[in-house]
């Protein structure tokens, strides 16, 4: 017979010389348990690297403790920012996060509004890339979600996302009043063949703009079809845009990471930023504050976003929660930097 490597109650009880029912109110953080015997039993539980069975532990309060956030992009670091902020709003109420890398695939989308694993976690934040309506409507037994983003609407989940189209409208406006006419939209995203929701309502606040200035919206100044947002991606759609026989004198890029890409070809192309061509982000991740010029970019409240989804989700876990599903959008703003800002 083969001896367990696995510690057990059991163990940890024997070595700290305690019930096992003690353990159990220490693991638990249960009161009337005495100093002396809760610092014993930890170090045995340290001594011996006991982990708790999640699955007893759920059996026996009906929750995990542990919440999930599903993220399409990992390299995006957006989506790690607001990852540290839902992570630090669940810490405030003694819950866990897990991080779940959907890659913005419709199947793995699915498996995470399944709950990952049965009684694995208690809801899910998910920021939804490729699913459909379909997929979203609620089943016996589905965990709580909290939406992000803006993939999908008029589904019966909280959802917590930002006025894409207004800020987009600021961005472009700035551009405008700093005397730029030739302005690139850099930014329709498409996945599954379908252009992304998020980068649909940035180019209609970006339209309405160059609209209500007299300005004419010129198609090749329109950069779509890209599979991701990243730097390599917005630096190739910018040698693109120098390759024209008028180039823009300012870009809006839909995010900082096409932004950063952008940046580094204009300087590589010999223009300067901003006096020749300027150039606007969206995230306002910490990347942006270090680009050489700063970038000026869209600053969604991301510390909101996390403590509101987090609260949302509890809620409806907890069944404090118990009204019509909301769609709140938090503020955002235009942070002015260098990459602007003439003299």
């Amino acid at each position: 017979m083969g001896c367990s490597l696995v510690a057990t109650l059991k163990d940890v009880a024997l070595k700290a010389g305690v019930s096992i029912r003690t353990v159990s109110n220490v693991v638990n953080d249960y009161p009337y348990v005495t100093a002396e015997v809760r610092e014993r039993v930890k170090a045995a539980i340290e001594e011996l690297q006991y982990q708790p069975n999640l699955s007893a532990r759920y059996l026996r309060k009906g929750h995990s403790q542990l919440l999930a956030f599903a993220i399409p992009d990992i390299s995006n670091v957006y989506f790690s920012e607001i990852a540290n902020a839902i992570i630090s709003a669940a810490a405030t109420r003694s819950y866990t996060v897990l991080i779940d890398h959907t890659q913005g695939k419709r199947d793995n989308e699915r498996a995470v509004l399944k709950g990952l694993t049965p009684h694995l976690i208690d809801g899910v934040i998910l920021s939804p890339l490729a699913l459909e309506l379909e997929d979203l409507q609620p089943r016996v037994g589905s965990i709580p979600v909290v939406l992000l983003g803006d993939r999908i609407y008029d589904v019966p989940y909280d959802h917590v996302t930002y006025d894409n189209v207004s800020a987009a409208r600021t961005a472009t406006q700035h551009l405008i009043a700093t005397g730029r006419r030739r302005i690139a939209a850099l930014g329709m995203q498409e996945t599954n063949a379908h252009e992304t929701e998020t980068s649909r309502l940035r180019l209609r606040g970006y339209t309405e703009a160059l609209t209500q200035a007299g300005l004419p919206i010129d198609p090749h100044l329109i950069i779509r079809g890209l599979p991701v947002y990243s730097r390599s991606t917005g630096a190739r759609a910018m040698r693109y845009l120098l390759s024209l026989d008028e180039p823009p004198d300012a870009i809006f890029c839909f995010n900082d990471h096409l932004a950063l890409g952008v940046l580094r070809v204009v300087y590589e192309a010999g223009y300067r930023v901003p006096e020749d061509i300027a150039v606007v982000g969206f995230d306002d991740i910490e990347d942006s504050r270090y680009a050489v010029p700063a970038l000026t970019t869209i600053a969604p409240d991301k510390e909101r976003i996390g403590d509101l989804a987090v609260a949302f989700l509890l809620g409806r876990i907890h069944g404090t929660r118990n009204g019509p599903p909301e769609r709140v959008e938090v503020p955002c703003h235009l942070v002015i930097r260098e990459s602007t800002m003439k003299g």
